[in-house]
């Protein structure tokens, strides 16, 4: 989700104020399409004819009705899409989207938030921004409608009953629409060239010393090696910090399941012994001194020529597409998901429910029909209708996957090309996802790292997801980048100094402390409290 122009919120005050004088409560607030045009709302013979709906009844309305939908897409001409047209045959309710480039969306959306004239339904606002103009009646508190939205009921209310203290403002109201079932179980991880282990007769680690040792036969073997080779620069500290326990959605900040409490990650004794053990890689030459600084062009060609590097950590696509790439040169490359090092074993879990698209509804005439499609599109008939198609006219089950007979000319169908063809997978408007869609279809090399963690069941917990006030959010901003930015610099150092050692940490640990570290998770805790206490009743 880009957040370039976040500097919406030097200007906020003025733009909610021009919200809420446009919305006018229940007025609308986009333009409204002539309902007379509009074709009547059929009706399905057979009512149980798409499926589980989750208790709504088809279709969501009474009277023709259109709405605005602004989403982030590539595809300019949604109105003619299966999507579009499937929608309004099943719900009544007409679609008209407002498609922007991802690359231009947020400028549009800014454009259009300053104007007043709101979407019906839309995304891209952070979560602090949507509850102010949401405290200003410009967009629906869901919560108010729970009663005519069983799907949402069920599964943010009923099964999931801290979405709303989490994802709400401090007087409980909720004005963003989460998204569920979306993440895979593994995305990253640690990658190894599992043809260059079986040629040497190494075997994949399963332990941090394993890891350690084989590292080091892979120098032996290779002298002018550096066997292990990194990407992602800093952020190898965040990737790393899983397997010793640290690692989290709002690191260096994380919470401490046996204690129960937040810490800060970069000042934790075992923050040192992760950054130890990367100095002593380092230090004998397993890991590539340029690993804080290498582009993704050099980190490629140092993974995929010759014999240069052997073990990385990056996203599971890499397995196929550095095949893909060196094939013809080297059939025999073999890139494979390796067990997470460190002594937790473990690697992320990511979040089954989040609101990263900040998902709204425009408080107008239209708000209930936009609710209500929304809670269609979580339901499992919608889920599938908003990723799959149509079965038996887009696509056909075979065994527990849906395959494309149109399609069978497309080298790869994956959801780009389902979102140009169909409209399907549209930003902005997924909110629940069926697991037979081809997102989930994974190569046999992406299969393995599924089973291999889902298998050893070696997933860090995932945080709680906590609530924090205005006052809050701009005082972690603040302490974040002071500390984020010294912790980096430090760690570089450490690792890279040979002359660092204990005298330096210790020196580390009080200037962090000087720069708040403690008050950052002071504000975690206290936010914790609430969560608990919020949460504590609907147990």
């Amino acid at each position: 989700m880009t957040k370039k122009w976040l500097c919406m919120v030097l200007v906020f005050t003025f733009i909610v104020s021009m919200l809420a004088a446009c919305s006018g409560g229940d007025k609308g607030a986009a333009p409204k399409a002539g309902e007379e045009t509009a074709p009547s709302p059929s009706v399905p013979a057979n009512p149980d004819q798409y499926g589980d709906t989750g208790g709504l009844a088809l279709p969501l309305v009474d009277k023709p009705t259109t709405i605005t939908w602004m989403v982030a897409s590539e595809k300019t001409n949604l109105n003619d899409s299966l999507i579009a047209k499937e929608i309004e045959k099943r719900t009544g309710i007409k679609v008209n989207f407002q498609a922007y480039s991802p690359a231009t969306f947020a400028d549009k959306l800014r454009v259009t938030v300053a104007s007043g004239k709101l979407p019906d339904v839309f995304h891209g606002l952070t979560p602090s921004e949507l509850k102010k103009i949401g405290q200003q009646n410009a967009v629906v508190a869901i919560n108010e409608y729970i009663d005519m939205l069983p799907n949402f009921k069920k599964l943010y209310v009923e099964e999931n009953p801290w979405v709303i203290s989490s994802f709400g403002d401090q007087e409980g109201n909720i004005y963003t629409w989460p998204i569920a079932n979306i993440n895979r179980d593994v995305n990253h991880g640690f990658l190894y060239r599992k043809d260059v282990f079986d040629e040497i007769g190494i075997k994949e680690w399963s332990t941090t010393e394993e890891f350690y040792e084989a590292l080091k036969k892979l120098k032996e073997a290779h002298p002018d090696s550096y066997p292990y080779a990194s990407k992602t620069k800093e952020f190898i500290f965040r990737d790393w910090s899983y397997g010793w326990g640290l690692g989290g959605k709002d690191y260096p900040t994380y919470y401490d399941e046996a204690s129960k409490q937040w810490k800060y990650a970069s000042i934790q004794p075992e923050h040192k012994e992760m950054i130890d053990f990367m100095k002593k890689l380092y230090n004998e030459g397993l890991m590539d001194p340029e690993f804080l600084t290498d582009t993704d062009e050099s980190w490629t060609a140092k993974m995929t020529s010759g014999n240069k590097s052997f073990v990385t950590f990056d996203w599971i696509g890499r397995l196929d597409l550095f095949y893909n790439q060196i094939k013809d040169q080297n059939p025999n490359y073999n890139l494979r998901y390796g067990t997470p090092v460190g002594p937790t074993g473990n690697g992320a879990t990511l979040p089954k429910i989040d609101n990263s698209f900040s998902i709204a509804v425009a408080n107008n005439d239209n708000k209930e029909a936009a609710l209500k499609l929304l809670d269609y599109l979580t339901s499992p008939s919608g889920a599938t209708l908003v990723t799959m198609g149509v079965e038996g006219e887009t696509f056909k089950i075979e065994g527990d996957k849906a395959v494309y007979p149109e399609l069978t000319d497309v080298p790869l169908v994956d959801i780009k090309v389902l979102e140009d063809r169909y409209g399907l997978w549209l930003q902005g408007m997924y909110v629940n996802s069926d697991k037979r869609s081809v997102y989930y279809n994974f190569t046999e090399k992406e299969q393995e790292a599924q089973d291999k963690r889902l298998n050893a069941g070696n997933f860090e917990p995932y945080d709680p997801i906590l609530n924090f006030t205005d006052e809050e959010t701009s005082k972690i901003a603040e302490l974040h980048t002071a500390l984020n930015k010294s912790a980096n610099e430090f760690n570089s150092k450490y690792i890279l100094n040979k002359n660092y050692g204990d005298a330096e940490w210790q020196q580390w640990q009080a200037a962090a402390e000087k720069q708040g570290a403690s008050q950052l998770v002071e504000i975690f805790n206290n936010a914790q409290k609430r969560f608990d206490e919020a949460n504590a009743s609907k147990l």
